[in-house]
């Protein structure tokens, strides 16, 4: 009897070691997807941001392309080349109405296209900064572009836009795009 018992009681189930080292096992698992999940919902988000900036970038520089004689003016005198906007900065400048019934000349259609852009990078990003500018220059050893512009003349005019990620204490540029090549 007592053989039969002790038979039983061998064969009875998982001892509780056996179940926390599985209990233990499986938080490990949920812990790991848990964390899987909240980096791909980051790069999702960085994704999606980086794509809203590459088209306000575009569009900006379609605005440009649109306008040829604006294009034209000399670099002292070109709007395009003085636009410098960061949202931290206060509410973005206000330009001239040039609607569809409205007449513009091309520097009045520029400050326009600049001003709408502003608005646009204020509403989309917070810790935002926008600039066009003459830039030739290489990114830095790392690879990251810099705000700063080498503005000499024949470099291509170009459209940085950067953002402050939450972890940030500052924008940094994130998209650089080339509008028009060299030219005084």
């Amino acid at each position: 009897m007592h053989a039969a018992v002790r038979a039983s009681r061998g064969q009875a189930g998982f001892t509780l070691a056996e179940v926390l080292v599985a209990l233990f096992v499986v938080a490990l698992g949920i812990a790991g997807a848990a964390g899987v999940q909240a980096t791909a919902l980051r790069s999702g988000c960085a994704a999606a941001r980086l794509a809203d900036g590459v088209q306000l970038a575009a569009a900006l520089a379609e605005r440009m392309r649109a306008n040829p004689a604006a294009l034209g003016f000399a670099d002292a005198d070109n709007p395009y080349l003085h636009f410098d906007y960061a949202t931290d900065a206060g509410p973005p400048p206000s330009g001239p109405a040039c609607y569809s019934a409205s007449t513009c000349d091309a520097g009045e259609l520029a400050r326009f296209d600049l001003a709408e852009t502003a608005r646009e990078l204020g509403a989309r990003f917070a810790g935002a900064r926008i600039l066009a500018c003459r830039d030739a220059a290489a990114p830095d050893v790392a690879g990251e572009p810099s705000w700063s512009c080498s503005g000499e003349a024949g470099a291509p005019l170009v459209i940085k836009l950067g953002w402050r990620e939450p972890d940030e204490a500052a924008a940094s540029p994130r998209v650089v795009l080339a509008v028009a090549g060299g030219g005084a």
